[in-house]
């Protein structure tokens, strides 16, 4: 069993904005595979279902972005799953570009907060995860008030192929290919 947790906001204001990109994956697999992600458990929205053959718990963590962990390790504990293979991350990276991928097997937080937050929990930096770019911050402008804003129209329409990137890439990890979608989604854009 996986489980495939996208980080987020709770509450209306935070919807479609950068921080959110990991709830939005969430929400586009969930539909895709029509689970429910609407069980309150482990201070967690929690869908359960199956992609690709393989038995899934999606979840949407309640507890703010910079609590993550407290909800993810609730999860594992009570679901006795192994972070290195069967735990799937899906967040925001503002070092890559709009609707970009990097899929990891492990890794340092780098600076983000709500995986600084999971790797305290877990104690360790050993699970895969997605990172879904939402471009880099203006120079002038403050780091959260980027991340808590809205994309452009522009954007959006990237940011939605991103997501589809990520929902492939999904299920390639879930049949234990965490490789094949490295290769896949790892690679630097060609410039057009």
């Amino acid at each position: 069993m996986y489980i495939i947790t996208g980080l987020g906001n709770p509450d209306r204001q935070y919807e479609g904005t950068r921080h959110n990109a990991g709830f939005d994956v969430i929400d586009r697999i969930a539909e895709k595979y029509n689970i429910a992600v609407d069980t309150k458990k482990h201070r967690a929205l929690i869908g359960k279902g199956i992609i690709e053959g393989q038995k899934v718990i999606l979840a949407k963590p309640q507890t703010y972005m910079n609590l993550s962990g407290e909800s993810i390790k609730s999860l594992m504990d009570y679901y006795k799953i192994e972070p290195e293979s069967e735990l799937i991350v899906i967040y925001d990276d503002i070092s890559l570009g709009v609707g970009q991928l990097r899929i990891r097997a492990k890794g340092s937080a780098g600076g983000h907060n709500g995986i600084k937050n999971i790797i305290a929990h877990l104690g360790r930096e050993v699970f895969p995860r997605i990172k879904v770019g939402v471009g880099e911050k203006p120079s002038k402008m403050d780091l959260a008030d980027y991340v808590l804003g809205h994309f452009s129209k522009e954007e959006k329409k990237e940011m939605e192929a991103g997501y589809d990137k990520a929902i492939n890439a999904v299920e390639m990890m879930v049949q234990g290919d965490i490789q094949k979608a490295m290769n896949e989604y790892n690679r630097k854009k060609k410039e057009e």
